[in-house]
C-alpha cells in the first residue's frame, strides 16, 4: 500500500484553497439558519453513541473536501490493515491489535490466545468475588492495582465510571505515582489480610510499579502477611520475574497490545473483578460493535472517522491549539485524564512513521473536567477568551442511579430532577457557545445592581458581550452502562488512530516517553552520592541542593 500523507495529497491543496476562499469565514449562526436540515444530516448514530456534528465549524464543501482527503490518504486500507493484524506500528515492528482482544472467539486474528487467557481471567475473578467481603482470612475487601500509565488510567476511569455495576463488598485503589505519598495513603486503609495486590506491568520492570510493588509487599510481610502468592498477582508477560517475587498467578497479554490500548486485555483485571464476568464481556461487546462501525460504516456516516477529520481540519486549519472534554456524568470524572494519555501519545509527534519531519501541527492539548465543575472553573475562557477551544459534551440520557433500591421514591424523584438540571446545563452551555451575546443584546440587559454605577453602560455591556461562533459537537448515550462505555472508548480510539493516519504518524509508539526513563537512572545513582560531573549545570546545582 502506498501511503500518503495529507499535506502531501491534491486533497490537501484543494482544502487549503477552500479554506482561503470561504472555511475560515463559516460562522454557525449563519449555516444554522441556511440550512433547517444541518442537525439531522450531521447527527450519526454509531452503537451505543448519538454524535451530533451539527455545532461544529464545518459546512457541506469543507466535508466534502474532507472525505476526499480521507480517501486519498487511503483511510479505509489503513483501517483494514490494522484490523487484519498488518505490522502497522513499523518503528517497533508490531501489529496492532487492540480490536482483536474485544473480538467473539474465531473473529480476529490471535483469537484462541485471547479467548485463553480471558477465560482464565474470568474465572479467577469469579472466584475471588464469590467469597469478597467475608470474614474468613483471604476474603478479599479491598484490591490494590499498582501500575502507571496504561496499566492504571483505563481501570481507574472504567470502575469509577461504572460505579453502580462495582461489587458492593469491594472496594478500589489504584497506585501509579512513584512518590510514596500515593502508596502510603492506600496502605493505611487496607488490612493484609483482606487484601489483593495487582502488579501490573507487561515486563514486570517498570521503575515506579515495580518500586511501588515492592513497598507493598513488604509492608504486607511486616503486618504478619505470610500467603503472597494467594495476596499478589500479576497481569505480566514476565512469569519468571513474577515467581522470582513470589506471585504464581500471572495473566499475561501480547507485544501488539499497546499500553493505552490495554484495559480490553488482562490490565483490565481489576475491571473484571470490579464488575464481573458478565459486565467486563458487555463492554468488551460495545466495543466490538464501534470496531465494527469503524470497519464497515461509509466514511460520510462513519462517527470515528468523521470525528478524526474535524479534529484535522480543527488543528490545521483553524489553529485550534487544544480541545476540551467535558462530560456530563460524575461516573466520567476520569475520562479527560484517560483521553490525554490516549491522544496525546499516540499522536503527539513530530515526524511522520518513516521519520520525515512534519510541516504541519499535530496532536491538540485534550483536557478538561466533569460537567458543572467545569462551568465554575475554565468555561470564562471558552466562553470569553482569545483562544477558540472546541469542547466535546458528553451527555447521558437516564441516571444509572434511578434502579438503585436504596433510594426512597421522594430522594430518586429529587436526583433524577437534578440529573435533568445537569443535562440542561451541558444544552445550555452549548448553545452560549454558539450563539452568544451581541454587545447590544447585553445593554438592553437591567444593570447588574453590583456593578459600579461610574462604569459606562457600553462600557458594562462590552465586558458582558460572548462572541459566539465557538464551536462543540455532543455525544450522547442512553445510560452509562457498561455496553455504553466500551461503545465510548473505543470511539475515541478510533478517532485518534484516523487523524494519526492522515498525518502519517505511528500512533502507536511512544519514544518520547523513553528519555526521561534513561535518563531517571542516571541522575537517581548520582542523587546517591555518586560523581557530579559531566551533569549540565543546572541538574548538578538542583542535586547539590537535594543533596
Amino acid at each position: 500500500m502506498t501511503e500518503l500523507r495529507c499535506d502531501q495529497t491534491v486533497a490537501w491543496s484543494a482544502l487549503q484553497g477552500h479554506w482561503q476562499a470561504h472555511g475560515r469565514d463559516l460562522d454557525l449562526r449563519t449555516l444554522f439558519h441556511a440550512d433547517p436540515d444541518r442537525v439531522n444530516r450531521l447527527t450519526i448514530q454509531a452503537p451505543e453513541v448519538l454524535g451530533d456534528l451539527s455545532r461544529c465549524k464545518w459546512d457541506v464543501a469543507t466535508t466534502r473536501h474532507l472525505f476526499d482527503l480521507a480517501r486519498e490518504c487511503q483511510i479505509e486500507a489503513r483501517r483494514d490493515a490494522m484490523l487484519r493484524g498488518e505490522v502497522i506500528n513499523l518503528s517497533e515492528g508490531r501489529e496492532v491489535l487492540h480490536t482483536a482482544l474485544r473480538a467473539p472467539k474465531g473473529q480476529a486474528p490471535h483469537s484462541d490466545q485471547v479467548h485463553a487467557v480471558l477465560d482464565q481471567m474470568l474465572a479467577f475473578v469469579e472466584r475471588v468475588r464469590a467469597t469478597a467481603g467475608g470474614s474468613q482470612s483471604g476474603d478479599i475487601h479491598d484490591v490494590v492495582n499498582i501500575g502507571i500509565g496504561g496499566s492504571d488510567l483505563g481501570p481507574q476511569m472504567v470502575v469509577a465510571a461504572l460505579d453502580p455495576f462495582v461489587h458492593p463488598r469491594l472496594r478500589f485503589h489504584f497506585v501509579s505515582n512513584v512518590d510514596g505519598h500515593d502508596l502510603a495513603e492506600v496502605l493505611r486503609r487496607v488490612d493484609a489480610k483482606h487484601t489483593l495486590f495487582i502488579v501490573a506491568s507487561k515486563t514486570f520492570t517498570t521503575l515506579e510499579t515495580m518500586a511501588n510493588a515492592h513497598v507493598a509487599k513488604r509492608w504486607f510481610l511486616e503486618q504478619g502477611g505470610q500467603d503472597i502468592a494467594r495476596h499478589f498477582v500479576a497481569t505480566t508477560t514476565n512469569v519468571q520475574a513474577a515467581a522470582e517475587f513470589g506471585v504464581t498467578t500471572t495473566f499475561g497479554f501480547w507485544d501488539w497490545v499497546g499500553g493505552r490500548y490495554s484495559m480490553w486485555s488482562s490490565i483490565g483485571l481489576p475491571i473484571a473483578l470490579a464488575l464481573g464476568a458478565e459486565h467486563f464481556r458487555s463492554m468488551l461487546a460495545g466495543a466490538h460493535d464501534m470496531d465494527g462501525h469503524f470497519a464497515s460504516a461509509p466514511l460520510e456516516r462513519n462517527l470515528p472517522v468523521c470525528l478524526g477529520l474535524l479534529d484535522l481540519w480543527y488543528r490545521n486549519f483553524h489553529g485550534y491549539a487544544s480541545r476540551c472534554v467535558a462530560p456530563y456524568h460524575h461516573g466520567l470524572r476520569r475520562l479527560p485524564t484517560y483521553l490525554q494519555q490516549l491522544v496525546m501519545e499516540s499522536n503527539g509527534k513530530g515526524v511522520d512513521a518513516h521519520g520525515a519531519e512534519l510541516n504541519c501541527s499535530t496532536s491538540a492539548v485534550v483536557w478538561g473536567e466533569p460537567g458543572t465543575n467545569a462551568q465554575h472553573a475554565f468555561f470564562q475562557m471558552i466562553h470569553q477568551g482569545t483562544d477558540v477551544i472546541p469542547v466535546d459534551f458528553i451527555l447521558i440520557k437516564r441516571p444509572t442511579f434511578s434502579e438503585e433500591a436504596w433510594l426512597s421514591p421522594a430522594l430518586r424523584t429529587m436526583l433524577e430532577k437534578q440529573h435533568a438540571i445537569l443535562l440542561a446545563n451541558g444544552l445550555a452551555q452549548a448553545q452560549a457557545l454558539m450563539w452568544g451575546k451581541t454587545t447590544d443584546e447585553a445593554e438592553r440587559e437591567p444593570r447588574p445592581s453590583t456593578a459600579s454605577k461610574t462604569v459606562p453602560a457600553r462600557e458594562l455591556a462590552l465586558q458582558r458581550t460572548f462572541p459566539g461562533n465557538r464551536p462543540s459537537l455532543t455525544l450522547l448515550l442512553d445510560e452509562l452502562t457498561p455496553k455504553a462505555l466500551g461503545a465510548l472508548v473505543a470511539l475515541y480510539e478510533h478517532r485518534t488512530f484516523v487523524t494519526g493516519a492522515l498525518w502519517g504518524i505511528n500512533s502507536f509508539d511512544q519514544w518520547g516517553v523513553e528519555l526521561g526513563k534513561v535518563l531517571c537512572q542516571e541522575v537517581s545513582s548520582r542523587m546517591q552520592g555518586g560523581e557530579l560531573q559531566g551533569m549540565d549545570a543546572a541538574t548538578t546545582a538542583m542535586l547539590q541542593r537535594l543533596r
